[in-house]
């Protein structure tokens, strides 16, 4: 254990304030934290907060960070949910080196502590079906009613325990409750269901088990056995403190955890219910738990969100103990920073017109120098071939333009991006009035995109050797639900489905050097946005998600908030 923490970050909130006075008043020696996931699903932006909170205490005061999968219901819980956690966790840039811990692991252990507490007199074996224990319960006005079963003896509460452990009875035929307060203001205190028969195989443990600890039960005492010192987590178990600290002082625990609560992440255009992202996948709204409108990290990751962006939002929005809706442009505002700095330019044309330069020599080929990236002078340059025809986009022409339109037009002059000045001097039209081609002269004393006279073109536009183009399908993405609050004002949030979320482009073109991207790369599509390379890419026909557009809405916002408050 690592007895001299790291001084206190600079970064403060509630949290690590707690955390810093434990070590300066010697409550605890060094700092452990755990992310514990159930494996019943894949993680999501939510649990990236959780995942950059406890990793990022545990490192700033030089503690440690355990990964546990609180793995205590069989039916719903696989395989491939523990790899796609791991992978997750890791992609984020956080490692628990040898702290991987499974609650599967302690099965024995929490039995053993259930008995101890049959023997105290502190659990017994209800015969209540699930909805009588519910009716029984009560309401936040009333109290709970005492089950029947209650005061078993212990001898018989101990015989009936060991035979639903070895199998005798059926599913929901009984349970071990918590024997503490029917009438206590606090539902999670009426006898909480500590252990219940399920005849399911564990992806663990196997056919070993067919009683298995509930979530309460478990996770509280799995803190205690791996010596967590602040087991962080979000509001929603804020009614649940009392009874994990109840377990903790009624048990004989090698240490003694302290529960925290912290808001959880609610972000707008965006629903993060498990139960949600699970029917999404099932009814096939989405392609997958990774499509990239899914607010699941996988699904982030495949739309080209770099984890850098990811962490810094969760910098960003920090930490507090009222919930709040944050809006997802601030994620977006976030992702950019990141890409503007490190995505490298590519030319690429989405609805493609093509262009021909009437007096450019018909077999020449030039090789132009093209920067990579104006923010990274490191990234260098790349050679673009340049040719008498080319791609250009069909939105960066217009026939009769208006007053503000300064693109491309008859007879007028435009920029080709490191190029040269090129002017259009006719429209070449199919017999529906379709415009097919446009026709131009170039100005070879521009090379480069310059001018020696000085003057200098009101729009630069990007293009695509047609000689040169490779063939891309381009998928362009907008929120999942277009309402910002799905299913406000007791609508389905099914409702709100944004059925225009996913827009696919089949024919468009890239430059030469984007023909085999690597799967997950994120480059800027120079005036049109930020796009990955999708995992459905193949050598010569690429497919591409688009991260974000260019415009940044929530920077665009905070400027005017702070123009207004001038």
């Amino acid at each position: 254990m690592d007895t001299n923490p790291a001084p206190a970050p600079e970064r403060a909130d509630f949290l690590r304030e707690i955390v810093a006075a434990d070590l300066r008043e010697g409550r605890h020696e060094s700092v452990v934290t755990r992310f514990p996931p159930e494996p019943n699903g894949y993680l999501h932006i939510g649990h990236a907060k959780s995942i950059c909170l406890n990793f990022g205490i545990a490192e700033e005061f030089g503690g440690r960070c355990h990964l546990r999968f609180d793995d205590t219901n069989p039916i719903k819980e696989e395989q491939e949910f523990i790899d796609s956690i791991e992978e997750d966790v890791r992609w984020l840039g956080f490692d628990w080196g040898e702290h991987l811990y499974f609650a599967s692991d302690y099965f024995e252990q929490l039995y053993a502590w259930a008995v101890h507490l049959i023997r105290d007199g502190k659990a017994y074996v209800d015969d209540l079906s699930a909805d009588e224990i519910r009716e029984h319960r009560g309401t936040l006005t009333e109290p709970g009613i005492e089950s029947p079963w209650r005061n078993r003896s212990v001898d018989e509460n101990l015989d009936l325990f060991e035979r639903m452990r070895a199998g005798e009875f059926p599913n929901g035929s009984r349970v071990l409750r918590a024997k503490i307060d029917m009438a206590s203001p606090n539902i999670n205190f009426r006898d909480p269901v500590m252990y219940r028969i399920l005849h399911a195989p564990h992806p663990r443990t196997g056919d070993a088990w067919c009683i298995y600890p509930s979530y309460d039960f478990a996770h509280g005492q799995s803190d205690a056995i791996e010596n967590i010192t602040h087991s962080i987590c979000t509001l929603e178990f804020q009614d649940h403190r009392p009874l994990y600290d109840w377990f903790v002082e009624n048990l004989p625990v090698p240490s003694r955890p302290r529960q925290y609560e912290f808001a959880r992440l609610n972000l707008t255009h965006t629903v993060l219910s498990k139960r949600v992202l699970l029917r999404l996948v099932s009814e096939g709204h989405v392609r997958g738990w990774d499509d990239p409108r899914m607010p699941t990290i996988s699904g982030l990751r495949r739309r080209g969100f770099p984890a850098e962006g990811i962490r810094d939002f969760a910098a960003m929005i920090g930490v507090a103990r009222a919930d709040s809706v944050v809006e997802v442009e601030m994620l977006h505002h976030a992702v950019r920073n990141v890409l503007n700095r490190t995505a490298l330019r590519r030319f690429a044309v989405l609805n493609p017109v093509k262009l021909v330069i009437e007096n450019y020599p018909e077999d020449q080929v030039e090789e132009l120098d093209v920067v990579n990236n104006p923010e990274d002078p490191a990234a260098g340059t790349r050679t673009v071939p340049f040719t008498r025809e080319l791609w250009i986009e069909r939105d960066d022409f217009m026939e009769d333009p208006p007053k503000k339109f300064f693109r491309l037009a008859p007879g007028r002059e435009v920029r080709l991006r490191s190029a040269y000045f090129v002017t259009c001097t006719d429209v070449v039209k199919d017999a529906d009035g379709t415009i097919t081609e446009l026709r131009c002269t170039y100005d070879p004393d521009t090379r480069g995109g310059s001018a020696p006279d000085g003057r200098r073109p009101k729009a630069t536009l990007h293009w695509v050797s047609c000689a040169h183009a490779v063939p891309a399908e381009v998928r362009l993405y907008d929120h999942l639900f277009g309402d910002p609050y799905p299913g406000s004002d007791g609508r389905d949030l099914f409702e709100d489905l944004n059925l225009e979320s996913e827009t696919v482009l089949p024919t468009c073109f890239v430059e030469p050097a984007l023909a085999d991207p690597a799967v997950g790369q994120t480059v800027q599509f120079e005036r049109l946005g930020y796009f990955c390379a999708d995992i459905e890419s193949a050598p010569g026909a690429p497919v591409f998600n688009r991260t974000l557009t260019l415009r940044d809405a929530w920077a665009k916002l905070q400027s005017q908030g702070r123009q207004d408050t001038a």
